[in-house]
Order: structure tokens, then sequence, then C-alpha cells
């Protein structure tokens, strides 16, 4: 069935993250929004049909027997996000949790993390020396979970 005419663009939105990997650094391409297609698309009842007895398709976001269209403004977004250049580096640590610095000058201490930074891939713990807790600013590499 040809369905060029009704059936514009098919997209699995994707954004570059840096995942680590045994210590080492991997840049990867990881979904947005995990088990969701955007289809643009006339909405017709040949293409609903279509869409909804594709292989893979389970269920679809609207209300009984519709799909809610996505905004013009949120596919923009959605389409910015899938083109920026600078990979997010994916950690898997929250704030709060306590870690154990396993490299550089703080090798052995343990701490809480007070802050992450995704965009940097930077994580800072605080680390109780001398009866006080001072600020580490460490690389995600550089602690592991406890």
């Amino acid at each position: 069935v040809d369905m060029a005419d009704k059936i514009f663009d098919v997209m699995v939105p994707k954004e570059k993250q840096i995942q680590i990997k045994n210590g080492k650094r991997k840049v990867v391409d990881a979904k947005i929004f995990q088990g969701y297609v955007l289809v643009e698309m006339k909405l017709t009842d040949e293409t609903w049909y279509i869409v909804r007895n594709t292989p893979g398709v389970t269920g679809f976001v609207g209300a009984d027997t519709t799909p809610t269209p996505v905004s013009d403004k949120e596919i923009t977004k959605i389409k910015k996000r899938m083109g920026v250049e600078e990979p997010k580096h994916q950690i898997d640590f929250s704030v709060g949790e306590v870690v154990s610095i396993i490299d550089g000058p703080f090798k052995g201490f343990d701490g809480s993390i007070a802050e992450i930074d995704a965009i940097k891939g930077k994580i800072k713990v605080m680390v109780s020396m001398f009866g006080r807790d001072t600020p580490v600013e460490l690389d995600a590499l550089q602690v592991k979970k406890v």
C-alpha cells in the first residue's frame, strides 16, 4: 500500500549520551522516549488502520480510539534535543547516594553526592575529612556505588 502522500515521517527520537561501561566512556544513541515512535501523517481511517496494525505496535497515546496529535511546538523541541551536539553523560547516581571514590587523590574515601552535572559528567561529593564535610568535584568515572 503506497502511503507516501498520507504518512510523511516516522521518527524514533534519539540523543547522544555518554555511557560508562567497564571504566570506559562510550558515546551511544539513546532513545529519548523508550518504546515510542512518532508518526507524522494525515489521520484517516486508512492510515490509522495501517499504524495500529503494524507489527510491534501495542498501543498509542490518546483517548479511546484515536491518537493524540503532538503539537508542532513539541516536535520542534524534540528535534532540537535530537540535534544536540554535546553528548550527555549517562550518570547512574542520584543526589544523596553514598559512593566510594576509586581514583584520584581522595581514593578510598566515601561520601554522599551533593550535586550532579550530567552535561560535564561531574559529581560533587561531600567527603568527611578532619571532622567536617568537604565538597570534592570528581569525574563520574572516579566513583562507584557502595
